[in-house]
């Protein structure tokens, strides 16, 4: 191999999922142990590994799914490597050892298939129509793998009694036991959020984290709706 290019070639296989760099993901694929990945991110593949969009168990769940802030999933199953990429935005992945979390379906990048997992109505948000009220969420022992515009910050709710507030379009995820509340706040509209001159937060409260992209651009969310 040429030498300066040596030091981009994916490492031995160590985990189910790995980061190859900051911004993409490479899934060990065996037979049996599928895995969901949202459309059109497959970058490269090696082995056999086939591909089934929009697969039955996804059109089942979807169904309820009421709003435009979807992630077309494809089912992706074989042996080999998998990499996969979302226009290049870091990659973060949790192994959740039996526990849950709430991702906004713009930043799901991949999962486990066999984890459970369903669409949900973020509480304490109804009266904030239009602003995000559908996750995704996901539990059990296995892999999640999350995209992030830039390094994320990870907030630990449980460490005082403030509650954490977070602008909508910089949110990834949190643990789903959180109490979850909107707040909108006139007289910071021209410091805090972007775009209508009023400052909508989302706020947290609680034991937990919150998982925060450094990134305010909803282009991302306005596309998926598209």
């Amino acid at each position: 191999m040429n030498q300066p290019l040596a030091g981009f070639a994916p490492t031995p296989v160590a985990a189910r999922m790995e980061n190859h760099g900051n911004n993409m993901l490479k899934v060990a694929m065996q037979t049996g142990n599928d895995l969901f990945a949202r459309v059109g991110s497959m970058v490269a593949y090696e082995g056999f590994v086939q591909y089934e969009p929009n697969p039955p168990a996804v059109r089942q769940i979807a169904r309820d799914w009421m709003t435009g802030e979807g992630a077309p999933l494809m089912k992706c199953s074989g042996d080999g490597l998998l990499y996969l990429a979302d226009y290049g935005a870091d990659v973060v992945i949790i192994n959740l050892g039996g526990e849950s979390i709430s991702v906004n379906g713009t930043n799901l990048l991949a999962f486990d298939a066999h984890l459970q997992w369903g669409v949900e109505r973020v509480k304490g948000l109804a009266k904030f129509a239009g602003q995000g009220l559908w996750n995704i969420k996901v539990s059990g022992q296995g892999h999640v793998a999350l995209t992030s515009r830039g390094t994320p910050i990870v907030v630990d709710c449980g460490r005082g009694e403030d509650e954490t507030y977070v602008d909508p379009d910089a949110l990834i995820a949190w643990s789903p036991n959180l109490k979850v509340k909107g707040k909108r706040s006139f007289k910071a509209g021209s410091l805090i959020g972007r775009g209508s001159g009023e400052a909508y937060q989302m706020g947290f409260s609680g034991e937990g984290i919150v998982v925060v992209q450094p990134s305010e651009d909803s282009t991302d969310r306005l596309r998926a709706r598209g």
